[in-house]
């Protein structure tokens, strides 16, 4: 199996605590996931549940054409305010691996994903990737900072004063 490798960073001009609060609440992934995916948690969490090693989170996703697939991801790391890890269960990829990186720096706090993943069936998945699945990856991630920035404000503007 092929494994395949994307490095997102994005600053954001809130605080540790306020970035943490939000993004290691699974309830709040729906909110900066484009919303052709039709992305739902169907586990029975609450807003205000904490993640924790372990954990398991069950979505509703349409990646292509509208097509409903379940997946379910595992919390299998977490140390708060620096960093979380979810792998796929079960889902559309062979291979899910996704790294949560928060770390405080002047004005805000700067965000890292990374996100190692294989394709199933082989040199078709490769192909696959090749020809739309890394393409809709960068999507999601475009789509994510870009609500990010609409949800917490602009880093760059904030750190410019403008």
């Amino acid at each position: 199996m092929k494994a395949f490798h994307l490095k997102f960073s994005q600053n954001l001009p809130v605080s540790l605590d306020k970035a943490w609060e939000f993004f290691s609440s699974p309830m709040n992934l729906a909110k900066i996931t484009p919303p052709e995916m039709a992305f739902t948690v169907t586990s029975p969490l609450q807003q205000t549940e904490k993640m924790y090693p372990g954990m398991i989170i069950t979505y509703k996703v349409s990646p292509i054409a509208g097509i409903k697939l379940n997946w379910m991801t595992e919390i299998t790391q977490v140390e708060e305010h620096k960093y979380f890890i979810d792998e796929q269960r079960f889902g559309p990829y062979k291979f899910w691996h996704h790294q949560h990186h928060f770390k405080a720096i002047e004005g805000g706090v700067e965000m890292t994903d990374i996100l190692t993943y294989g394709l199933p069936m082989g040199i078709f998945g490769t192909m696959a990737n090749s020809l739309f699945i890394a393409t809709k990856l960068q999507h999601i991630f475009d789509f994510r900072k870009q609500k990010t920035i609409a949800l917490f404000g602009d880093y760059t503007a904030a750190a410019t004063g403008t």
